[in-house]
């Protein structure tokens, strides 16, 4: 099982266990917020139990004085008492405002009456009043509160994602530009003794046809180092004539590719048309995403490029016929480390991505691709 693998397991995991502790929260708080909604029944029952109390003849002064006692604990349950016409007797703990109070009053009892049952207070000889309340403050309060505490929960994961991955990408690019200038650094010595070796090579006709040859490999070693040497460092951007810098590559791959590999060229460009690019970075794009198709495709098969123009920005479409990627794998192949070869260290397309988005301000992505009929890769630059 790859590092992927094992990074998509852990990552539903903790999903998971997000979604466990959402729910607990909420049924948790749920549960206590109907235990408070009974209280408060139970509170404005008692306090129709006063009131009844207060109409009934006969109670003595102690009893009277409980009874308005219990009625002024009421501070906070939100409550309209109306005749049996729905006229309005009194109401208590609602705010209303100092323009059409009555208005504003009527429209909370029509709110009220629409939301829940009243509860009947029967002062004798037939005289009924409904009462109508609404949950406290504290109850609404606590409705919401698991809604903001999961949401700032949230928020701080989301925000600490971000630092997180900000903080692995700077050290990868650190990774990245240490190891290219390394290689830069070590392909240099051997490739200047190689440039003498071949120039004694020519020395004799015999050796013409090799030393040709050869120098051909060395100067390609020389274009490998230039490339790993701009890796870290801001690359100057020219006009180039981006149709004839593929076809240099492309041209380059045939001559070391078996003859079984077909690669095409399509374009709405003209030959000299130019584009700003920084030439050898880009043809390394180009060359890794062809090397790629060659490998999917087991040495057989067709390469189509495709050059068109779309709303201001450049389309280059590099098409295989080779084996595939499943859709899960679409963002995968770009991150580092990640390969599907016995050999390499899955820095290919991490870099070309790297190449195409952070020094040409461009898109490189995974177009289409389907099992067993191949694959196409885009990149989109802006227009010169």
């Amino acid at each position: 099982m790859s590092f992927y693998t094992h990074r998509r397991i852990w990552k539903l995991f903790l999903l998971i266990t997000a979604i466990a502790i959402g729910i607990f929260t909420l049924v948790y708080t749920d549960d206590l917020t109907n235990q408070l909604k009974d209280e408060e029944r139970k509170s404005v029952e008692i306090w129709i139990q006063a009131i009844k109390q207060i109409t009934q003849s006969g109670a003595g002064e102690d009893e009277l004085a409980l009874t308005l006692e219990v009625i002024s604990q009421n501070t906070t349950i939100p409550i309209i008492i109306t005749e049996a016409d729905s006229t309005i007797n009194s109401h208590r703990n609602i705010q209303l405002p100092k323009e059409n109070a009555d208005e504003a009053l009527q429209k909370e009892l029509e709110r009220l009456m629409s939301k829940t049952k009243p509860l009947v207070i029967d002062l004798g000889e037939n005289e009924l009043q409904y009462l109508y309340y609404d949950d406290s403050v504290l109850i609404k309060k606590l409705e919401w509160f698991p809604i903001i505490q999961l949401s700032v929960v949230a928020l701080f994961i989301f925000v600490a994602y971000l630092a997180f991955n900000g903080a692995r990408k700077a050290e990868q690019d650190q990774v990245w530009v240490g190891m290219s200038k390394e290689t830069a650094h070590q392909l240099g010595t051997p490739t200047s003794s190689l440039l003498g070796w071949v120039d004694l090579l020519k020395l004799k006709e015999e050796n013409t046809d090799i030393a040709l040859e050869l120098e051909k490999d060395v100067e390609r070693l020389q274009v490998i180092t230039d490339r790993f040497s701009k890796i870290g460092s801001k690359p100057e951007l020219s006009e180039q004539p981006l149709l004839i810098a593929i076809e240099e590559i492309i041209n380059y791959l045939k001559r070391r590719t078996s003859s079984n590999i077909s690669m095409t060229i399509q374009s709405e460009l003209q030959p000299y048309q130019m584009v700003k690019i920084n030439k050898v970075l880009f043809q390394w794009v180009v060359e890794n995403l062809c090397k790629n198709a060659i490998d999917a495709m087991n040495g057989n098969g067709q390469i189509d490029i495709n050059i068109q123009t779309n709303n201001g920005h450049l389309l280059i479409d590099i098409k295989d016929n080779g084996k595939g990627l499943h859709r899960n794998q679409f963002k995968t192949i770009f991150k580092p480390g990640y390969t599907t070869k016995l050999r390499g260290w899955g820095l290919g397309l991490s870099l070309a991505r790297r190449i195409v988005e952070g020094y040409h301000g461009g898109k490189l992505f995974v177009k289409e691709s389907e099992i067993g009929k191949g694959t196409t890769f885009r990149i989109v630059l802006p227009k010169a």
